[in-house]
């Protein structure tokens, strides 16, 4: 990516997954996800489990000194760790065990996941069953607990694997409608107000600095805020390709200058007939060319995903997909042209 490339710990030509896998067997996944991305692995997360092991009860089970339970409507904020919590904290223990068992030696990048401050605001109930969104100081205070929280998440995983370079994967779906002011209030009746713009920032860059770690944003919405993010410091944006517009192409050619990875989702989350690798990247190099971008520079700035989690996808669909994307990333450093 220009002369920014030594700046990613993954090397040309990577793919990797964005998160979710199918199923409720830990182990499997994870030897599923270490064999096919043997030099950029994550760690696999099993939603179908139930409650605690969703993408919000697996966050808020990382918070420091802030406690969720399960209510009918959602995840609510309590004030000590119940059995929601409880359950949050055994499914990840069991994934970081999975995770060590299938990364014997690695040594490379490693990717975690975890759901960003904007996204958790809004899913996340205070005790009145507003969403945190609703309280601008609960959104403050609720980005400092997760950015402690995230921490020890980080440190755990590289004494689970130590000879890792840890990457941080803030899950955003929600960052969208939360600066267009489209997140719904606990009535459904209206929506909370959008957030400004430099506030979002502000608290994406907390995370971003205090976390110690490189981070990548991920959102497989309409509409991802690159320019936001990239000021906020994330090393690389994480998206579906095919929503990508003409409005977007812009920030995306300033991102890539200014040395941002692009993770472009090529695949559906769910089961789909799968296309020749090299074909389904033709759209990347297409975008490359019409941006005026150096051909040599296309492997190094872009990292090959699924557009989203694989949580509902079929057990083959997933191993499949997976592996596509291994081909597709590698058919773009053979030929970027």
């Amino acid at each position: 990516m220009s002369e920014k490339s030594g700046t990613h710990s993954w090397g040309a030509g990577a793919a990797t997954g964005v998160g979710s896998m199918p199923g409720e067997d830990v182990r499997e996944a994870e030897k599923t996800v270490a064999g096919t991305f043997e030099d950029f692995p994550y760690l696999a997360e099993l939603p179908a489990r139930g409650p605690g092991a969703d993408m919000i009860g697996r966050t808020a089970g990382m918070l420091v000194e802030v406690y969720a339970r399960v209510e009918p409507s959602g995840w609510r904020i309590g004030d000590r760790p119940g059995r929601d919590t409880r359950r949050a904290w055994s499914w990840l223990g069991e994934d970081l065990d999975a995770l060590e068992e299938f990364t014997q030696g690695y040594s490379g990048p490693l990717k975690v996941q975890a759901v960003g401050p904007w996204t958790l605001a809004a899913a996340l109930e205070l005790r009145n069953g507003e969403a945190v969104l609703s309280d601008r100081g609960a959104c403050r205070d609720l980005a400092a607990s997760l950015t402690e929280g995230l921490r020890e998440h980080l440190a755990q995983a590289r004494r689970r694997v130590p000879g890792a370079s840890v990457v941080l994967q803030l899950d955003e779906p929600s960052l969208t409608a939360v600066l267009a002011g489209r997140v719904p209030t606990a009535s459904t009746y209206r929506s909370h107000p959008a957030v400004d713009r430099a506030d979002v920032e502000s608290a994406l860059r907390g995370v971003v600095d205090g976390v110690g770690a490189p981070v990548v944003a991920h959102s497989c919405a309409p509409g991802v805020p690159f320019a936001l993010l990239r000021r906020a410091g994330v090393r690389g944006i994480s998206f579906d390709f095919d929503l990508l517009t003409e409005r977007d192409e812009e920030q995306i050619g300033e991102s890539v200058e200014g040395g941002t990875a692009l993770f472009a989702g090529i695949l559906p989350g769910t089961d789909t007939p799968l296309s020749d690798p090299a074909g389904s990247v033709g759209g990347i190099r297409t975008l490359w060319r019409r941006l005026g971008l150096a051909p040599g520079s296309l492997s190094e700035s872009v990292v090959i995903t699924p557009a989203c989690g694989l949580a509902g996808a079929s057990p083959g669909y997933a191993r499949a997909a997976l592996a596509h994307c291994v081909r597709a990333a590698k058919s773009l450093a053979d030929n970027p042209e």
